[in-house]
């Protein structure tokens, strides 16, 4: 297992002409994280496999992979084979997200679900051996820099009693609006693993700023 907290830069708010050095410039994060947005399932379009890809080379850390897309069935194999370590899609794409869940693991990766802010977290409890993550959203999937929605923690707090109750290793994970300002909230609901995109790469120190969040995030955990 994991250390926790984590502290998983998204990308999407980092410079791209040079991903690389931006990618190694948060030496101190525990994953990075990639937003892919296909411009239907969400009103964006980000990237695909081929940033994955470079993202790759640039780092040995965890890659987490997250997909806005619909039809995720028709394209995780791309993202596996550019190098994805986590691949997380959203239980509103797809009709059988346990049978994903289990074709990933199947595959080799780690599978995780995500829920969009309207989505009851209660129609997955019962599902969650079959999820090595689940990533609560907490804004609406699709741009980067909103305003975090407190209500979303609640949905932190359920799942940690129900995985803690039933002892499984399932990760918690969250992503939006995550800064200095918002993640202890998250923390101490029971939260492992951090999205920051802005926080982090909008900071003169972005590594400086992992360390801070990482801080926090430890000193607010449930004991």
């Amino acid at each position: 297992m994991p250390e926790f907290p984590i502290i998983a830069p998204s990308i999407l708010a980092c410079d791209f002409s040079r991903l690389a050095e931006e990618v190694q410039a948060v030496s101190s994060a525990g994953w990075i994280h990639v937003d892919v947005m296909d411009g239907h399932f969400v009103p964006n379009l980000s990237f695909g496999a081929d940033i994955v890809a470079a993202t790759r080379r640039s780092t040995d850390k965890i890659l987490d992979v997250h997909l806005m897309i619909e039809n995720p069935e028709k394209w995780v194999q791309n993202y596996i084979d550019a190098g994805a370590d986590c691949v997380i899609f959203h239980v509103e794409a797809t009709n059988d997200p346990v049978a994903l869940a289990d074709s990933l693991r199947e595959r080799g990766v780690r599978a995780g679900i995500s829920v969009k802010p309207g989505t009851p977290i209660e129609d997955y409890l019962g599902d969650l051996e079959h999820f090595d993550l689940v990533l609560v959203m907490s804004v609406e999937p699709g741009f980067g820099g909103q305003s975090f929605m407190p209500d979303q923690v609640e949905k932190v707090a359920t799942l940690r009693r129900e995985i803690d109750a039933r002892g499984l290793n399932t990760i918690i994970e969250i992503d939006g609006g995550i800064s200095a300002k918002t993640i202890e909230q998250a923390a101490a609901a029971g939260c492992d693993a951090f999205v920051a995109g802005s926080a982090v790469y909008k900071a003169d120190n972005p590594d400086a700023e992992v360390v801070r969040l990482h801080e926090l995030a430890s000193a607010a955990l449930p004991r």
